[in-house]
């Protein structure tokens, strides 16, 4: 053996699986600050994965709705006119939009004026929990692509009678859960024939009571104008289409119609929700940046503490790179190990979570390769230091510790 650590490397050598060994049972000597600094690292990662796969996750549950709901529903309802006023629709709005040259089909909804919807005659007037009265013309559920959750849709008999088709929400306001019970409107009781289904482009019919036009103008004592349009129109002129809609609808003050496209509206709050969710990403990074110092901590801390090891190994014939590979593997199978552990964590949060959800469980694979490729990086950060500061302790200093 010589005293000049380049002839030392020469005459020893250390294999890799050598350095592994090394690394696992310095972790293995001390395993309860290994797993309180490990799990520094595992929160971080768990913090950032669950965060992304929950949010990934509900993108791909909104994706899965707007496929299955489609993304050509166009509305046009009432806007405002040059004094602020809400303008009122046409009473020919609804056949008006159905010539337009793309539009499928369409339907309309109207409000009928000073009417509440009550369970029974014996709840105060104006108490109506929100509930708006609404003529629907016969296509409205096709439109919607809506479903009847229990009983029957408006059909061209029952349209003409007291009958009501109640919204989902507007159901559980009214305590109906099914059909064949009677709710009240205009001091008359109506007979519910269904209960819809969510209309998640159309949340305002959550909150109606739906009747027919012929017993929305018997309640009305005049014909409802329409107060929404709402049309499927061809998925590939989607943009075009919704640029004459307004003037067919309304050709003297085509800027009295307000034309949206409910999916927008839902993207819109999934961008919210990205930039909330890039928000809570960064509190996981300081997570994990807190973690990696840990690992710092507990790597200087290990090597004070084995002084006398180092110095006999290093009399042994180790030399400097020797010692600084044994504690930066330490510090590589401590920050994987929370890795591992902070992936797993992750993916279980994400998954229970969505399935509690009923959302589909997505974690981009380069989400949890990022998350591992984080942990080691940190973990070479932190430990390297310490291996330096290691090596560079002499053989008689240490011996004499």
């Amino acid at each position: 053996m010589t005293g000049q650590d380049g002839v030392g490397d020469a005459r020893s050598r250390l294999l890799a699986s050598d350095v592994a060994r090394l690394g696992v049972s310095g972790l293995v000597a001390r395993p309860t600050r290994a797993v309180l600094s490990a799990l520094g690292i595992a929160i971080g990662i768990a913090a950032m994965i669950a965060v992304v796969g929950i949010s990934t996750s509900s993108r791909a549950q909104l994706t899965a709705t707007l496929d299955q709901l489609g993304t050509n529903l166009l509305t046009a309802s009432q806007g405002t006119d040059f004094f602020g006023e809400s303008a009122s629709l046409p009473l020919t709005a609804g056949a008006s939009a159905g010539h337009v040259d793309g539009v499928e089909s369409a339907a309309t909804t109207g409000s009928v004026p000073d009417t509440g919807v009550y369970r029974n005659s014996r709840v105060p007037d104006g108490n109506t929990n929100g509930i708006t009265l609404r003529t629907a013309s016969p296509r409205l559920l096709e439109v919607l692509e809506a479903e009847v959750a229990t009983g029957s849709w408006l059909t061209a008999g029952t349209a003409q009678y007291p009958v009501v088709v109640l919204g989902a929400e507007a159901a559980e306001l009214l305590g109906v859960a099914e059909a064949g019970r009677h709710v009240v409107i205009a001091d008359s009781e109506y007979v519910v024939a269904g209960i819809l289904e969510p209309v998640p482009l159309a949340a305002e019919i959550d909150s109606s009571a739906l009747v027919g036009e012929v017993a929305g103008e018997s309640l009305a004592g005049e014909p409802v104008a329409p107060t929404t349009v709402y049309t499927r129109v061809d998925p590939e002129r989607v943009e075009q289409v919704r640029e004459l809609i307004a003037p067919t609808i309304q050709p003297r003050s085509p800027s009295d119609v307000e034309v949206t496209r409910p999916s927008d509206a839902l993207a819109a709050k999934q961008a919210a929700d990205q930039a909330f969710t890039g928000l809570l990403v960064g509190l996981g990074s300081v997570a994990l940046l807190v973690g990696g110092i840990g690992v710092a901590n507990t790597m200087v801390i290990s090597v004070l503490e084995r002084r006398r090891e180092i110095g006999l190994r290093r009399a042994l014939g180790a030399t400097k790179p020797h010692i600084r590979r044994q504690f930066l593997a330490e510090a590589l199978f401590l920050s994987a190990l929370g890795g591992v552990a902070g992936v797993v964590l992750g993916t279980g949060v994400t998954a229970v979570f969505a399935v509690s959800k009923g959302w589909p469980v997505s974690i981009p694979p380069v989400v949890l390769a990022g998350g591992l490729a984080a942990t080691l990086v940190i973990g070479a950060l932190a430990g390297l230091w310490p291996a330096v500061r290691a090596a560079r302790i002499p053989p008689t200093k240490a011996l004499q510790s």
